[in-house]
């Protein structure tokens, strides 16, 4: 199976959770076998390159045990924007008024800014020859899709944003900040687009979501200019028995590459097998495209009782409003259980909403058609950019001169505008959590976090602008913080890497004030029954990391892989434990469909 790349710098992204870390980590051990000298470098703010590589990592390469030639580090999102913003307003300490610098600072210290200066390490790392001299490869483990995206479109925006400027100041801060980077920036983009020089490797899963999402990504990047693109179809699962959890998986993996968009057809393709375990470790790195043994896994039935949804959505159905959120690492499967819970809730005569921040936006697929009484919505940022500009000209635009109108149609044009849009829009949803049931499918872990983020900035802004502030965004993180208003649901997978982020988050999130409801635990196979080996395998090694939720969570639920695509109230009745038809109560069919 092949998993060379022949260009100097290969970026490796995808929907979250389809295992870019993992196939990013072979093919770096693969080149520094063959003698080449790799940095393998993590750009994704919610990163386990440590835990797959088992080496801590930081800022600075550091040497991979057990690889000779094999270096990897983390980009810190942070500490990159600090160094970012001293090394802006550093020069101006000692010429502008205190003040003036605070204010400076100010506008550097938010959400954006972290984006900002992550990309600027990144850009240093494409863009500067000597910065990565010595070195014949240099891989980039990416963000979850979007957030990538977003990044690689961040260098035109910034030089349209600084050809286009007149005043000399914007969200960004001084606009001498960008231009010193110009040419690096400009390189980057020259280095992303050259095909001799770069690689695009997009990877995803037999599963018609991460297939669409890889099509998506592929679209968007070749209209970027990164045109180099080849195709990893990771853990593809070929069943060793005929009992219905082998065979139904097994169909539904064959059924979802069958429907393959076309474009990905044209690209250059590589399949991996699904592993009996986690690729975890430079040995099982190595393996990774290695025939999977037959004989794999005990001999005994490894199913386990565990909590199913069901009592979490008796305890969430009785009231008839308030906000439910769903959130965790990417590809875990918040969208399908946001889906479920809105559709079930629905289902028992409330009034909902489901709504999504994510900008991949899955939420109306996994529906299908929604049942009476549901309304399924989108935070769109483009159109939320366009109506928030609008309004910000309609509004503070109205009494300026024109030199004033023309500063403020330049602010609106920075990147930090759909920032903004985004977050007022999540804000005013939120309240409407008011009026009824409104359950939110969050975006992964890093762009939630920035959300929030946003949050406590607003809300200590309020106590010195007061009624200035809207109202949604006022009441906003006393909303999230109110435990009989919001129900936090982490949903993570049965697996290290989900599990040990899901953790992260939670203490995150207590940080903020908040607690999460409680844990959703997707995709277990310790709830099924198969004579398969592989799956076998793959259910013992779940047990450890089910028992470290159970330590952890206030509540839990534990839900089975579906036998096909979770979309429709058919597919997401099975989760909540209904079987098709059924009439009996949630908490007896649960019962029923798990026996």
């Amino acid at each position: 199976m092949d998993l060379t790349v022949d260009t100097r710098h290969v970026l490796f992204t995808g929907k979250g959770g389809v295992g870019k870390t993992s196939v990013a980590c072979a093919v770096a051990v693969r080149l520094a076998d063959a003698g080449r000298r790799v940095l393998l470098v993590s750009t994704d703010p919610a990163s386990n390159l440590d835990e797959v590589l088992q080496v801590p990592l930081g800022p600075r390469p550091t040497a991979v045990s057990g690889v000779m030639g094999l270096s990897a580090l983390n980009l810190d999102p942070e500490a990159a924007a600090r160094a970012y913003r001293e090394r802006v307003v550093g020069p101006y300490r000692s010429v502008l008024p205190a003040a003036v610098v605070a204010s400076m600072e100010e506008q550097l210290s938010g959400a954006c800014a972290v984006e900002i200066a992550a990309f600027d390490e990144l850009s240093r790392l494409l863009g500067d020859p000597s910065a990565t001299e010595g070195l014949d490869h240099v891989l980039f483990d990416t963000a979850p899709t979007g957030h990538t995206l977003r990044l690689l479109k961040l260098p035109a925006a910034w030089t349209g944003f600084i050809e286009q400027s007149t005043f000399g100041t914007s969200c960004l801060g001084p606009l001498a900040g960008l231009e010193r980077q110009r040419k690096l920036y400009e390189e980057t983009v020259r280095t992303l687009s050259d095909p001799s020089r770069t690689t695009v490797v997009l990877v995803t899963r037999p599963e018609l979501s991460a297939l669409a999402e890889a099509e998506r990504a592929h679209r968007e990047l070749a209209a970027l200019g990164l045109r180099n693109q080849r195709l990893v179809v990771n853990a593809i699962f070929q069943a060793r028995t005929d009992d219905p959890t082998a065979a139904a998986l097994a169909a539904r993996g064959r059924e979802a590459l069958a429907a393959m968009p076309e474009p990905l057809r044209a690209l250059r393709r590589t399949e991996l097998p699904l592993r009996p375990s986690a690729l975890i470790g430079v040995d099982a790195l190595r393996a990774i495209a290695e025939p999977v043994s037959a004989d794999a896994g005990p001999s005994e039935d490894r199913r386990r009782s565990w909590p199913p949804l069901a009592p979490l959505l008796d305890e969430i159905a009785s009231r008839r409003s308030g906000l439910i959120l769903a959130m965790g690492k990417g590809g875990v499967g918040k969208t399908t259980i946001a889906a479920a819970v809105a559709v079930e809730l629905a289902r028992r005569g409330h009034r909902v909403q489901l709504s999504t921040t994510d900008p991949a936006a899955h939420v109306a697929t996994a529906v299908g058609e929604p049942p009476p009484g549901l309304r399924v919505s989108r935070i769109d940022p483009s159109e939320e950019t366009r109506a928030y500009a609008a309004q910000v000209l309609a509004s503070v635009g109205a009494g300026l001169d024109d030199r004033g109108r023309a500063l403020l149609e330049e602010e609106l044009r920075s990147p930090c505008t759909e920032e903004i849009a985004v977050f007022l829009a999540f804000a005013r949803t939120v309240a409407e959590a008011e009026d009824g049931l409104v359950v939110l499918d969050t975006a992964p872990t890093g762009h939630t976090l920035l959300l929030l983020d946003a949050t406590e900035a607003y809300h200590r802004e309020v106590g010195r602008k007061g009624s200035r502030m809207p109202e949604a965004v006022r009441k906003l993180l006393p909303r999230l913080r109110d435990p009989a208003f919001s129900r936090l649901l982490l949903v993570t997978l049965p697996e290290a890497t989900p599990v040990h982020e899901a953790k992260a988050l939670q203490r995150d999130l207590a940080r903020a004030g908040i607690e999460p409801f409680a844990w959703v635990v997707n995709q277990a196979l310790t709830c099924v029954s198969t004579r398969d080996p592989i799956l076998r395998q793959r259910q013992r090694a779940e047990w450890p990391h089910l028992e470290e939720v159970r330590a952890c969570a206030p509540r839990m639920a534990v839900l089975p892989p579906l036998p096909e695509p979770p979309c429709g109230a058919r597919s997401l009745g099975l989760l909540v434990g209904r079987p098709p038809g059924a009439t009996a109560s949630p908490r007896e069919a649960s019962q029923s469909y798990r026996q």
